[in-house]
């Protein structure tokens, strides 16, 4: 066999095993973040978690496999490493930004909805905020 071919198909298993792994990972360990982000609310946090890890998937082995051809043919063991270095170095950078991606809008969100809940008062104002007589009105005139 072509070590062409070996190294397609090393790749592929490593690049499709971490993809997989990552997204188990961000799926699992962010169903809490998402559900602060989206104020408690478990069926919408499970539902963009969701929809977060299919457009992982899709995204990231859309990459991978556009990604396969090398140009150069791979020839001797050396080349092979060489080859399956660069390529999975690459496809874990492009996982790493993903991710760093998503938290950013994710935090992004979050932050708005604190601020939100922020300038909401707690309670309705308690009657001293309405107009009337007080320390600030000018004293009746007697006629």
């Amino acid at each position: 066999m072509d070590l062409t071919v070996v190294a397609y198909v090393i790749y592929l298993l490593i690049s499709v095993a971490l993809t997989v792994w990552v997204a188990r990972t961000l799926s699992r360990n962010g169903k809490v973040f998402l559900a602060d982000v989206l104020h408690g609310n478990e069926k919408l946090a499970d539902a963009v978690n969701h929809l977060l890890v299919v457009g992982f998937y899709l995204v990231n082995l859309g990459f991978v496999t556009l990604y396969l051809k090398n140009s150069d043919g791979v020839t001797d063991a050396r080349g092979l490493f060489d080859a399956l270095s660069v390529k999975v170095g690459v496809v874990l950078l492009v996982l790493g930004v993903m991710h760093l991606g998503n938290v950013y809008v994710l935090n992004k969100i979050r932050r708005r909805g604190l601020m939100e809940r922020e300038q909401t008062p707690p309670v309705p104002p308690q009657g001293w905020t309405t107009p009337g007589p007080g320390p600030w009105t000018a004293p009746a005139t007697k006629a």
